[in-house]
């Protein structure tokens, strides 16, 4: 049975959804004023494995991820680069697609946005009022009264008085605690702004998601996911929010995936991997080095709850290890859709069962790849079957989606094309029926200088990138 460690108990837990057969998750999205970076597409990758899993056990699964279009870094980058909001935020959720698109994620089924929530937004801050948890200040603002709520800090798991403000909560002395947050900011010159009853302004952060998950999911619903880093203050603000606006549990399950973190170049320790540090690699540009699964093996070789240390011999580590499982399914049949039941089968489900654990269930990958290749010298059709069950079992993954020959000659070298490459296998061959040794051999090692690995066998030659 499915496991899931809950950041609200601190522990695992049989998962059980509310309603039989269903799930209802959300997941914070992107706020949209650049580039999605390494640690962005950690949590892209992990909540698309958790869709595409709960899937293969049979639930119907409605998925959603915001988008968060308003916001003052938003307003800031249009600002500083002197063009519209609009045409801002439209590049980078395009540029986002693009990203998310080539590492294999999964569209949402529902992609709410925080402008097109404006409606959901304001009955929800106006719910707020009238329970008494929420109050008008001295500016316009509308804020959120933390002390009125008796279960904050029920996430983070301290008390009140502990609680410092996160680094997006604004304090200022029209607020009755330090910890209140905004609801909804009056309008300033310049900005973006909606009708309200309050007069004109524009949403604070972390009504946005409350809003939306409510409205596309309902009061109550199974699993609610992001980075470590949006448990205090966004996740426990969304359910002071939600659960004092409509009186129900908010959320059973509280997912969330560690940092990415980086070597700091002063000293030998990782620091959490950040906009703000500088210190981010962008999607965009490691895929022009790396294939993008290897991104995304890299990303599952580590258990979504720990961080992961993001370096050069990481990645290409990952190159050479789906390079193995490549390898194995080199030459057997493409794909179909038959479901084995096998040991193999087995082991991956209880790798996956135990709250995801994607490095136990890539080691069965390697153990049925090992068996392919064992089997394959006396009799490859033998291992067909085998085959079928590898690329089934990394599907669920989102792995070994390519054809192995594709993955495995990769885009065209920097020195050498497809077609040059095969006239100096031809060439190699030649000289090989003339017993020309020397020549043969010196074709085969100029081919690897250039990151080309020949393999003979009984098929003839084949070649494929180091």
């Amino acid at each position: 049975m499915l496991t899931i460690y809950n950041s609200l108990t601190h522990q695992k837990h049989p998962f059980i959804p509310i309603q039989p057969g269903k799930v209802r998750l959300y997941v914070c999205g992107m706020t949209v004023y650049d580039y999605c970076h390494i640690g962005h597409a950690r949590v892209m990758i992990v909540f698309d494995v958790v869709v595409r899993y709960l899937r293969s056990l049979g639930y119907d699964v409605t998925y959603v991820r915001n988008i968060t279009d308003i916001d003052d870094k938003i307003i800031q980058r249009a600002n500083d680069n002197g063009e519209n909001i609009d045409q801002l935020t439209a590049r980078f959720i395009q540029a986002m697609y693009d990203d998310t698109d080539a590492l294999g994620v999964l569209r949402p089924d529902i992609e709410p946005r925080a402008t097109g929530s404006i409606p959901e937004i304001v009955a929800m801050v106006q719910r707020l009022l009238d329970n008494n948890y929420a109050y008008l200040t001295d500016n316009g603002d509308v804020c959120y009264a933390v002390q009125r709520f008796e279960g904050y800090g029920k996430l983070s798991g301290k008390r009140l008085e502990e609680l410092r403000a996160g680094e997006r909560v604004e304090v200022d002395k029209s607020k009755q605690h330090p910890l209140d947050f905004v609801l909804w900011k009056a309008a300033k010159p310049g900005e973006p702004s909606w009708d309200s009853p309050w007069g004109q302004g524009r949403p604070g952060w972390h009504i946005e998601c409350s809003a939306m998950s409510t409205n596309c999911l309902g009061n109550h619903f199974d699993i609610h996911g992001g980075g470590m880093d949006l448990q205090f203050p966004h996740h426990e603000n969304e359910i002071a929010q939600s659960e004092a606006a409509t009186g129900k549990p908010f959320v059973n399950v509280w997912m969330h995936n560690g940092f990415v973190r980086v070597k700091d170049e002063n000293s030998s320790e990782y620091e959490k991997m950040s906009k703000s540090l500088g210190n981010f690699f962008t999607v965009r540009d490691v895929l022009k080095h790396y294939q993008p699964e290897v991104v995304r093996y890299f990303i599952l070789t580590s258990h979504y709850r720990s961080p992961l240390n993001y370096s050069e011999p990481e990645l290409e580590a990952a190159k050479q290890a789906l390079t193995r499982l490549y390898t194995a399914l080199r030459g057997l049949p493409d794909r179909d859709e038959t479901i084995s039941d096998n040991s193999y089968n087995d082991q991956f489900k209880a790798a996956m069962n135990d709250d995801f654990n994607t490095p136990e269930a890539i080691a069965v990958l390697f153990e049925l790849a090992k068996e392919i290749n064992k089997i394959r010298i006396n009799d490859p059709s033998q291992a067909v079957p085998l085959g079928r069950e590898l690329r089934r079992l990394s599907g669920f993954l989102g792995l070994l989606q390519n054809v192995p020959e594709t993955f495995l000659q990769g885009t065209e070298s920097a020195s050498l094309s497809a077609t040059e490459i095969q006239q100096q296998i031809a060439q190699r061959q030649a000289a090989r029926k003339k017993r020309d040794w020397a020549e043969a051999d010196r074709i085969r090692a100029d081919l690897q200088e250039k990151g080309i690995i020949l393999e003979d066998g009984a098929q003839g030659t084949i070649w494929r990138k180091t």
